[in-house]
């Protein structure tokens, strides 16, 4: 009955438009939940049995292999949300789940690139270095992630419709379905009309970037493209696509914009995760201040 439960909390998830990254992140954490309650093999234990003390030992568990604090609570929000759809179906009278602390987790501000490591990686991209079999294709790539800063999966899901070229604008699908539109400045407008003044003509298919199979390019797949400029262009396989959404903020803030502006461009829900990069540049300032003021 759990793993049936389970199984039909994660079709909700999708139904309910979360993306198939967070659908696919949360089966394996409740994957590796139901195995704990069943420890060699055994029987699952009915919905409704599931105690405090069993979720408290499952948690102990995650602490004691040595698991992140980001993973932790990954994981916990996976096991309150099967509960919750088990409470709404009326598979246990209480969320026990609810009763479990969330950890803290520890502030980490996000490494972010200079506007001249940005341009760097971009231009050598453009300098077609590498031997591609699709470089207008990739440096479009580059240029709408940071000239957009769009999340991947948004890239991914960007299709021929979403853009108007006339206006300069494209429209972004984000999380939860959620719908905005984003400027298209010059330098990425001019990238993708090259991209797609060469891209196949896949009859059904609408989607902006393509793979070598003419399907749409996927998440994993652009990831993939990031990583391996990165990395022969800068020496960094650190680097990847979210970096330049984090560039993306970070400079604008740097320049002026608002932090209202910023947060409708980015599709944050909530005004408290753009500001992190606040944070960032104050650290950024905090550094030059350190650096250059006599009395630092």
């Amino acid at each position: 009955m759990l793993a049936d439960c389970t199984k039909r909390y994660l079709e909700d998830l999708a139904r309910a438009g979360s993306s198939a990254h967070t659908v696919d992140a949360y089966a394996a954490d409740l994957r590796e939940f139901l195995a704990s309650l069943a420890p060699g093999g055994g029987a699952l234990p009915e919905p409704a049995a599931i105690d405090l003390l069993m979720l408290r030992q499952w948690l102990a568990g995650l602490y004691h292999r040595g698991q992140q604090t980001v993973t932790i609570r990954r994981k916990l929000a996976a096991v309150r949300g099967l509960f919750r759809f088990m409470l709404r179906e009326g598979m246990v009278t209480k969320n026990v789940a609810r009763l479990i602390r969330t950890p803290k987790a520890p502030q980490k501000l996000p490494q972010v690139l200079t506007p001249d490591q940005v341009n760097g990686l971009i231009e050598g991209v453009a300098s077609q270095k590498i031997e591609r079999p699709h470089p207008a294709r990739d440096r479009a790539i580059f240029e709408l992630l940071y000239g957009c800063g769009v999340r991947v999966s948004e890239l991914a899901g960007l299709s021929l419709g979403d853009i108007d070229r006339a206006e300069g604008w494209i429209r972004v699908r984000g999380k939860g379905r959620k719908e905005r539109q984003v400027p298209l400045p010059g330098k990425a407008s001019a990238a993708l009309e090259r991209y797609l003044a060469e891209r196949p003509a896949v009859r059904d298919q609408a989607a902006v970037f393509l793979n070598h199979r003419h399907g749409r390019l996927t998440d994993r797949g652009i990831r993939g493209i990031v990583k391996l400029y990165a990395t022969y262009v800068n020496g960094d396989p650190s680097i990847h696509p979210h970096s330049f959404r984090h560039a993306y903020a970070t400079h604008l803030l740097a320049d002026g914009a608002d932090l209202r502006a910023i947060q409708e461009l980015l599709g944050h829900a909530r005004l408290s995760t753009t500001q992190k990069y606040t944070q960032v540049s104050l650290t950024d300032l905090m550094a030059v201040y350190d650096k250059a003021h006599p009395k630092a």
